[in-house]
């Protein structure tokens, strides 16, 4: 099977490309950037070829799509800055990126008659209540700019094509690229103290873990909108930083406050970010490991 893999130089893109090489698969790579960026240690792509493309040109899209020819693209390209995207200078690319960059891809792969992977967010729902947001909830009002791209880029997805797979993720973080624990760790560096919101809940995803079962998942043809989170139950963000302190080993303490009393964001956060993860399983495909077990597993990797 021959797989593109869009975004390969942010977290998730680089853990999946490696993960269908590691497999056997024919993994191409492909990213804005002239040439492939790894880590920081410099690793690269396992023997994956890549390819520069913006999924903002109609055109490039459909030339790359054509000439490779996949059998699936896993699509990780995205624009996930969610504070800057409020910015009024950012939103039109905000939309290319995610909205329109998606509908090109969706066209192209129909094109070729591929089937396709994307990943959205847990900002597609408003982010009220405590239920956990089954993978069929209907998205209405998402928070803020990035969730309503990351909407639109899914009715794309769902509108151009029979053979889908929408997987919503919350929370992530990797070893290629920015995360929470990465900046949170730094911070707790320099300070006695530090304040994280403990009224949005939900639950980390690993991208080592969640890549494994994205290549999992486009081995079939069990298409439909599926909830990918590690296990381990709902936590605030707060519960999140207090384990990796632990695991890491800083004393610094931290404070819980609520969201208005945080108050630096510039984009509206959903309180309830809560993704059930039973449908996942009853298709058939393996959970992912306990949220502290990934943890300890990233902190091992990274060079923190």
């Amino acid at each position: 099977m021959r797989i593109l893999v869009t975004g390969v130089c942010g977290q998730l893109g680089h853990d999946v490309v490696n993960n269908a090489a590691q497999r056997g698969y024919e993994a191409i790579g492909s990213d804005i950037q002239p040439v492939y960026s790894g880590v920081a240690d410099g690793s690269a792509v396992t023997e994956a070829p890549y390819v520069q493309l913006d999924i903002t040109d109609k055109d490039a899209v459909i030339s790359v799509i054509e000439e490779i020819k996949p059998d699936a693209v896993i699509h990780c390209a995205a624009w996930t800055a969610v504070d800057a995207a409020e910015d009024e200078e950012n939103r039109e690319k905000v939309h290319k990126i995610n909205a329109l960059g998606t509908k090109y891809i969706a066209e192209a792969v129909k094109a070729v008659d591929a089937k396709m992977l994307y990943l959205s967010t847990d900002y597609v729902f408003d982010g009220k209540g405590d239920r956990p947001w089954e993978p069929d909830d209907k998205c209405y009002a998402p928070l803020n700019v990035y969730g309503r791209s990351k909407l639109d880029g899914e009715i794309a997805v769902a509108e151009t094509l029979e053979k889908f797979f929408i997987v919503r993720i919350a929370w992530v973080f990797g070893l290629n690229g920015k995360n929470f624990i990465k900046t949170m760790i730094n911070v707790g560096k320099t300070h006695d103290t530090v304040r994280v919101v403990n009224d949005q809940i939900g639950t980390p995803t690993y991208t080592l873990d969640l890549s494994r079962l994205l290549v999992d998942m486009i081995e079939t043809d069990k298409y439909g909108y599926y909830h990918a989170t590690n296990e381990g139950g709902y936590i605030s963000w707060y519960d999140f930083c207090v384990e990796f302190y632990k695991q890491y080993g800083l004393a610094t303490k931290v404070i819980p406050v609520t969201t208005q009393e945080y108050g630096l964001s510039k984009a509206a956060r959903p309180e309830n970010s809560r993704l059930d993860k039973t449908k996942l399983v009853k298709a058939g495909f393996a959970p992912l490991p306990d949220w502290k077990d990934a943890v300890q597993r990233y902190l091992k990797e990274a060079e923190l």
